[in-house]
């Protein structure tokens, strides 16, 4: 037996005990091993080396795990087996995931895994082992009526799901055909600035557009014409947050490219701690 929050299932229609100190999160599971799917890579769209940190398989009491899924038909990025990676899910993929949890561990003292976990909602009952799920470009996720069913579950039980790097009327409507299959009597809304998880460690009042590298050579946020960023969220029956879009912004290239000095610091310092809160927020609601 390990004490890994990272590995504990999630059990049916309850959330797991987390007792967690601000700004510091202290957490302890009592889980079996044998229930989760080890660490596993996958070629990346951008990366197919990257290097495995030292402590890649230390055990830790948080993993930060990123949803595998299949793209809509055609398009960019859309070619390819999904399950076998290089498509849209694996974008930023894993060195965004990687630069993010190195934060997590210099600016908390959450005891974070050095690398993250691609899950497949696929396989059998997975998904409930690891209690945070992220997802980018999301505009060209089209989840299966199975995967949509098995992600309420996991949602209903207690996770926490993070949609990031979508932009446009188009691809919201695509993101938002996949969540109607997932939450089809719950509304997306904007986050207002009370809400909590804008609060749960940093005071998020200010925020701002969080742009792409292509920012670096343009000196453009928006990757799109008209596109204001919005921070929105799905509420369950309870009031707690269960998911939530940053639409139009892309936090996954400021944690990918915050080693690069071109690419501006407060990006990357925004990008992070809107993370890090809803992380806290997930563990301790």
């Amino acid at each position: 037996m390990l004490f890994r929050l990272q590995s504990r299932p999630l059990a049916p229609r309850r959330k797991w005990a987390l007792f967690a100190a601000i700004p510091a999160i202290l957490t302890v599971a009592l889980v079996s091993a044998y229930a989760q799917r080890p660490f596993r890579e996958y070629p990346g769209m951008e990366y197919n080396t990257f290097p495995l940190p030292a402590d890649y398989q230390r055990p830790a009491e948080y993993t930060f795990a990123r949803l595998m899924y299949p793209n809509i038909r055609g398009g960019f990025g859309g070619f390819g087996d999904w399950r076998k990676g290089g498509t849209m899910w694996s974008q930023d993929y894993p060195r965004a995931d990687r630069h993010f949890l190195r934060a997590v561990r210099r600016l908390t003292r959450i005891d974070a895994k050095s690398v993250e976990q691609p899950i497949n909602l696929d396989d059998d009952d997975d998904v409930f082992n690891w209690p945070w799920l992220y997802a980018v470009q999301v505009g060209r996720m089209d989840l299966t009526p199975a995967q949509a069913a098995k992600l309420r579950d996991y949602l209903d039980r207690g996770g926490f799901f993070m949609t990031d790097d979508f932009w446009g009327d188009t691809q919201w409507q695509i993101f938002a055909r996949s969540m109607s299959r997932v939450y089809s009597d719950r509304p997306i809304v904007e986050l207002d600035d009370s809400s909590p998880i804008l609060h749960s460690i940093y005071d998020l009042k200010d925020r701002y557009q969080v742009p792409g590298a292509r920012y670096i050579y343009t000196g453009d946020t928006e990757k799109c014409d008209n596109c204001p960023p919005h921070w929105r969220a799905i509420y369950d029956d309870k009031g707690r947050v269960v998911a939530t879009m940053t639409f139009d912004s892309d936090l996954g290239d400021s944690w990918e490219w915050a080693d690069d000095p071109r690419y501006e610091e407060r990006f990357s310092a925004l990008g992070i701690r809107i993370a890090i809160n809803y992380i806290a927020y997930a563990m301790t609601h």
